[in-house]
């Protein structure tokens, strides 16, 4: 197994973290579904910092999407 921390957008946490994709579109679905397929992902779990928290925050590179408020994450693949 390899570990990487990813920037996971926040709009896709329910659904990779919970399997719940009530909240986003089906076309975001799919884009979700073809990152974790091409990568391989067997879980997503937020990464938290020292004080056992997880902290959004903006970027232009998230893992997979456009810019977007993304949580730093542990992805556990094969």
């Amino acid at each position: 197994m390899e570990f990487t921390i990813e920037k996971i957008p926040v709009w896709a946490m329910c659904y990779l973290v919970n399997g719940d994709y009530s909240g986003i579109t089906d076309e975001d679905k799919a884009m979700a579904d073809e990152w974790w397929e091409r990568n391989n992902v067997v879980s997503v779990s937020p990464a938290p910092d020292d004080d056992g928290s997880s902290h959004p925050y903006f970027t232009h590179y998230p893992a997979f999407g456009l810019a977007s408020d993304v949580i730093d994450c542990t992805v556990m693949a094969m």
